[in-house]
């Protein structure tokens, strides 16, 4: 008893420390985990120049066509290797944070950095369909951990510093500050609170700064655009919202079941399946090379002049197939930004149909972005970080409208059908034989704003039941900290803080949230 009071007193005493300390924390896990992002950013965008420089070489020569497969196989090896070495590379690695902030995992910060980034540059170099954010939101997130390691910090401290270090990796790796903001506190941190935005703003921003240095001022995905939609023309808007709505729910349920039908291959360990989508990229890279990579050569096809429904169609049905190939084999590489080209692709379709049917053709490009969004929405099911990041990496604002318009009937789309988001389903699938980490720290602190319409507004502390082995310990209201007692009142605004027990937090947050949320 005696040593639970003192571990108590000191996660509250740490707590005033808190604030003060994560906005230069914020700053300093930014810079580096941007530093981190920078490198694997150039590190892929050469190791996919090398593979076109490769696969243009060998083409049309039969016994320089068969060593370049024996090459992948080989480079396929290696990769497993690495795979086998620490597990938790393989695949995006968002769930993995996921996890490890909700105390499911605990990854070696270090082998994590060192595999990730020598095996994902390797899958781009084999030429697999994966894309680099969701690995520079993991490689963050581990830097997060190493400066939370080296000073020692508490569990809760340790949670914001992963959230602020996936955030700036994010931001690196698409010149997106306020997506990485958004999706960090949407989809990881899962929480809004001061102490958090303050922190991973910091971070983003620091992120997003030394990203334009290396990589200039320019939107990191470019479509170029020179008239909006008119407002007569939004009825598109609804088709093309319930469209990717449905396509995003297909999308998450094939990923699952690419997932599955690679567990049941018995000739190969789950670590070794990487070879198979390296030799079939060996084949496609000589006769249809748009499909390879992350999918900045079907940008630069989207901008030109030539583009043919049929030649879309026979992309997104190859792309699609291979990016579900490529991102099933457990390879170490994420879904980010092949999603999103994908989304890009029904938008062309989807344009070039509209087009035939009376749309002018100078309407075209709204379509791509627009779905882009949708797809987001229909898979991730993080609406508003879907929108922003849409807007940032195209550069403009003035589509915010119709690109929400879309986002938000594409989410409702996906979810009346019994969707699951694909991080969730990837989380489960992670997380489903494992038991919460046993850490020195039995507590952690956590926080919830009283929302409007919530069952604690109005209400008394007394009167609250709060869930077994949870302590309120501070409500601040404004500025002002008030030390809560039986008749304390809850207001809308208020932000709680409470102790939990480790071990049983996810179960504590959910109880919590019904009580202090309204959704």
């Amino acid at each position: 008893m005696e040593k639970r009071n003192s571990e108590t007193l000191h996660i509250l005493k740490e707590r005033n420390k808190l604030s003060s300390r994560l906005f230069f924390e914020g700053l300093l896990v930014g810079g580096i985990a941007g530093f981190i992002a920078i490198v694997y950013r150039l590190l892929l965008t050469n190791a996919e120049s090398l593979y076109f420089t490769i696969a243009s070489f060998v083409k049309g020569n039969i016994f320089y066509i068969i060593l370049w497969l024996i090459g992948l196989g080989i480079l396929g090896f290696i990769i497993s290797l690495f795979l086998k070495y620490e597990p938790y590379i393989s695949g995006s690695g968002i769930p993995q944070v996921e996890a490890e902030v909700q105390g499911q995992i605990d990854q070696c910060w270090y082998k994590v950095l060192c595999a990730k980034i020598v095996a994902g540059t390797l899958c781009i170099v084999g030429g697999l369909s994966l894309g680099r954010e969701g690995p520079s939101i993991q490689l963050g997130a581990m830097v997060g951990k190493a400066v939370s390691r080296f000073f020692k910090r508490i569990k809760t401290e340790e949670r914001f510093l992963l959230t602020c270090g996936a955030a700036a990796g994010l931001s690196a790796a698409f010149n997106a500050p306020l997506a990485g903001i958004m999706f960090a506190l949407e989809e990881v941190h899962k929480n809004f609170s001061t102490s958090a935005l303050v922190s991973v703003m910091c971070a983003s921003i620091t992120g997003d700064f030394l990203s334009r240095n290396v990589f200039g001022l320019s939107p990191s995905l470019h479509f170029t655009m020179d008239y909006a939609l008119p407002l007569y023309d939004y009825g598109w808007l609804l088709i093309l919202g319930v469209a990717t709505g449905l396509l995003g729910a297909f999308y998450n349920k094939m990923t699952m079941t690419s997932l599955h039908l690679y567990d049941r291959i018995p000739c190969l360990k789950s670590h070794q399946k990487v070879i198979i989508p390296l030799l079939i990229s060996g084949i496609l890279g000589l006769y249809i090379p748009q499909v390879i990579g992350g999918g900045h050569v079907l940008v630069s096809y989207l901008n030109s002049e030539n583009v043919v429904l049929s030649t879309l169609v026979i992309l997104l049905i190859v792309k699609f197939i291979f990016s579900l190939l490529s991102f099933g084999s457990g390879a170490p590489g994420g879904i980010f930004f092949p999603l999103l080209i994908l989304g890009s692709l029904i938008g062309a379709i989807f344009g070039k149909l509209a087009i035939m049917l009376g749309v002018p053709e100078i309407y075209f490009m709204n379509f791509i972005i627009f779905a882009m969004a949708g797809f987001f929405a229909g898979i991730v099911r993080a609406p508003i970080t879907g929108i922003v990041l849409i807007a940032e990496m195209c550069g403009t604002l003035k589509l915010m409208l119709p690109i929400a318009a879309v986002s938000f009937i594409a989410y409702i789309v996906a979810n009346s059908i019994g969707s699951e988001p694909i991080y969730e389903s990837l989380l489960h699938r992670l997380t489903k034989n494992k038991t919460q980490t046993d850490y020195v720290e039995n507590k952690e602190l956590i926080s919830f704003v009283v929302s409007l319409g919530s069952l604690a507004v109005n209400q008394t502390v007394a009167s609250l039941k709060l869930p077994p082995r949870c302590l309120l310990v501070s409500i601040m209201r404004g500025k002002r900290e008030i030390i809560p007692h039986g008749d304390t009142q809850f207001y809308v605004g208020d932000q709680v803080i409470i102790i939990v027990d480790k071990y049983r937090i996810e179960e504590s947050k959910a109880k919590l949230a019904e009580i202090f949320t309204f959704s």
